[in-house]
């Protein structure tokens, strides 16, 4: 029990919070961290004994996320690592909660981009100009590290899912 209740405090938003620096500092997400979180996922499932029903509806959430995400890549709309991020964390939290991260993910991401085209528009000052994260950033052209938000929604929707123990 105390092992499963570790597993459940600091996996995830360890996960999460690995994802948004690698997001910020790198503008990748790596699939290792994808597949960390899926693992993660599943041997929950087994030491908690959650039913097949709800392995299977939570599965769905996290396969929904990714055909829908994947067709966003598609476009060019988010990145890959972006993608397979979101439809890790719908993994972990099934349809019981999907809407809600998914709102607070917009939500997060809409706040995130409004900020770095404001940033973009302002001139760095020479320390800051010779980091190539914030260059990075601050490319008119660049990209938005999406990571940020998605991995800011999922930790604040994760205390409200079962995964978390009473406290």
């Amino acid at each position: 029990m105390l092992l499963t209740d570790g597993i459940r405090l600091l996996l995830f938003p360890a996960l999460m919070a690995f994802a948004a620096s690698s997001d910020l500092f790198t503008m990748t997400i790596s699939n290792k961290l994808s597949l960390a979180l899926t693992g993660g996922f599943l041997v929950l499932t087994i030491v908690t004994g959650m039913g097949l029903t709800d392995i299977a509806l939570h599965l769905a959430a996290g396969a929904l996320v990714l055909v829908v995400a994947f067709g966003f890549f598609s476009q060019g709309w988010i990145g890959g690592g972006d993608a397979k991020l979101a439809a890790a964390t719908a993994l972990w939290f099934g349809f019981d909660h999907l809407l809600e991260y998914l709102v607070y993910a917009s939500l997060f991401g809409g706040v995130l981009t409004i900020v770095l085209i404001q940033f973009r528009k302002l001139p760095l000052p020479a320390v800051m100009a010779r980091q190539p994260w914030i260059m990075r950033l601050h490319d008119q052209g660049g990209g938005i590290p999406y990571g940020i938000a998605l991995a800011a929604a999922a930790l604040a929707v994760y205390p409200k899912t079962g995964w978390m123990p009473g406290i």
